[in-house]
């Protein structure tokens, strides 16, 4: 087979990712918050781009503002209705038009250019000798006007309102304390030694948000070059430390630490707290036979438990809930349908400044200079585009999920639809993808609170009787209300409750149940059936004064109690 050489045509299509759509497709998946931080970073970095001013205009040259034109015009009417009247006005204005009796006011010009005349003529026109009317010396005058160049004002003092836009009332709130500066605030104080408070600084900053140390402490000595002793001791300084309770290793050690600030931690009270667990199964009959008390002291002493801090650091520099800001609003109609709207307050307005553009186009002479700001002008357009692109697109799938989920919208999360991405993208005719982006990190601010876009994209359930299929979420509201509405006297197993849902008419298996219990932090019906007999016998007995109930009250109890067992 020879080896020859041609020339083909061919023809073919293929999807080329530019940076412009590589910048489309990173914005669409943006949330707000992070949108608003790139916008910001644009319009640092290229001059042609410029925040869109929410205000009026900025007045021609030579003409008013519009604050200025409305004062204007409400003087000038109050002053032809004066006119109109007849009266005392109509003559003030006759006067002033330059009548006979007319009182000329000096312009600003004649002031300074206007003769005082002699001393005598001064004192004559004043009808007093000018000692009295400029009687300071000097000296005096110049410390008058030394104290009178003073700031008056409490503003300009640093305090009140001002108008500048460089004041920042944000610079007088006092700084927030936290954990670690209020415990080095006390560890300057209970120690004297460098060492110990090198040992100690180093421990406040393993503290964590909640108070509480790491459990392996075994390194910390090898570090600082530091006994074991010596670590242990600062260690049971520091524990002392406000607020009661830091600086622990564990759960147990936080309780016991504060139960020995209110002089509670007696044998019983210790082992309760080593016994933790138990408490949590509600297992009251073992831990009645630990402690050695009876059944009213024993709920006397979880009630204590239950009023202590279990994580005291954070009263001190919490991080704060930052609030979900909704991309899109859905509200009711006036036809009984719904209105979909975006949140304008999260948009970025900008725009691309042409005459800027246009005028340094005229004065630039460099190539470099040249090709730099047509890529500037490049960039800003196509990320104008792509804005604008990103909020039809947001816009477009709300509107098709409002349209898929009306049922949930009017009658709550029973009536939820399965839907997945490919029967939105279908419908709005786009690709998953562009959905998948879409629905990350937005939110929808409806009549029933607010959801995450991706909250109403759900699996489906088959039915039990071949209908409709359900949602999964559907299913999991069901599950939750039959386990809240279950009594004391007969909780719902797994098993009763798959019959229950197939009752409805959901055909689901048992492993799903417990998964999603599971995920909605349900604890099985064992677990169910201790809290709710707890919470019973709690309310049963119900002590008159548990908190009136000292040590001493309790002491005498448990030795009869404890000689028995």
């Amino acid at each position: 087979m020879a080896l020859t050489q041609r020339l083909e045509f061919r023809q073919s299509q293929s999807l080329v990712m530019t940076p412009q759509l590589m910048q489309a497709i990173k914005l669409l998946q943006l949330s707000n918050l992070d949108l608003a931080t790139f916008v910001e970073d644009e319009l640092e970095r290229n001059p042609l781009l410029e925040r869109a001013s929410d205000g009026p205009e900025p007045p021609v040259a030579g003409e008013a503002s519009p604050e200025r034109n409305e004062f204007s015009g409400h003087d000038d009417a109050g002053y032809a209705s004066g006119h109109d009247d007849g009266g005392d006005h109509s003559d003030f204005s006759d006067r002033s038009a330059g009548g006979g009796d007319s009182f000329d006011a000096p312009a600003p010009d004649e002031w300074m250019n206007r003769e005082l005349g002699t001393r005598a003529e001064i004192e004559q026109t004043l009808d007093t000798g000018l000692d009295n009317v400029f009687s300071e010396e000097p000296a005096e005058a110049a410390a008058r006007n030394a104290q009178d160049a003073a700031p008056t004002a409490y503003t300009e003092w640093g305090g009140g309102a001002s108008n500048d836009d460089s004041y920042n009332l944000e610079a007088f709130v006092a700084a927030e304390v936290t954990l670690g500066s209020h415990l080095a605030e006390q560890l300057a104080v209970a120690f004297s030694s460098p060492a110990q408070r090198m040992i100690g600084q180093y421990l406040i900053d393993l503290v964590d948000e909640a108070g509480y140390l790491p459990q392996d402490l075994g390194d910390v000595h090898e570090r600082l070059g530091a006994s074991t002793g010596d670590v242990e001791s600062v260690l049971g300084a520091l524990q002392k430390f406000d607020p009661p309770g830091v600086c622990a290793r564990s759960l147990s050690e936080c309780l016991a630490i504060q139960l020995r600030e209110q002089n509670r931690y007696d044998p019983a009270m210790q082992a309760l707290v080593e016994h933790l667990d138990l408490l949590a199964k509600r297992d009251i009959g073992n831990l009645r036979k630990i402690c050695g008390v009876d059944d009213e002291d024993l709920t006397d002493m979880i009630g204590e438990i239950r009023r202590l801090d279990p994580k005291p650091g954070l009263k001190f520099g919490s991080a704060r809930t930052q609030t979900v800001v909704p991309d899109v609003y859905v509200r009711p109609g006036p036809d009984g349908g719904w209105h979909v709207e975006l949140n304008s307050d999260t948009l970025p307005r900008v725009l691309v400044n042409q005459v800027y553009y246009s005028e340094l186009s005229k004065t630039i002479r460099k190539d470099g200079d040249k090709s730099y700001f047509t890529d500037c002008l490049q960039n800003a357009t196509w990320l104008v585009r792509a804005l604008d692109q990103r909020a039809r697109t947001i816009l477009k799938v709300a509107t098709e999920i409002v349209r898929q989920q009306d049922g949930f919208f009017t009658q709550g999360v029973a009536h939820l639809r399965p839907l997945n991405l490919k029967a939105v993208a279908d419908a709005i005719q786009m690709h998953e993808s562009t959905v998948s982006r879409v629905t990350a990190n937005k939110y929808m601010a409806t009549n029933r609170g607010s959801f995450e876009l991706k909250y109403f994209f759900t699996a489906s359930i088959a039915s039990a009787d071949g209908g409709e299929a359900h949602s999964a979420e559907a299913v999991r509201h069901h599950i939750k209300q039959l386990i809240d509405g279950e009594s004391p006297s007969l909780i719902l197993s797994d098993d009763t409750i798959v019959e229950r849902l197939r009752e409805a008419g959901i055909d689901i298996a048992r492993r799903t149940v417990a998964k999603y219990r599971e995920a909605m932090r349900i604890p099985s019906s064992v677990q169910r059936r201790r809290d709710k007999q707890s919470m019973l016998g709690n309310a049963l007995t119900a002590p008159a004064t548990p908190s009136d109930r000292t040590q001493s009250d309790r002491t005498p109890d448990r030795s009869r109690d404890t000689a028995p067992a």
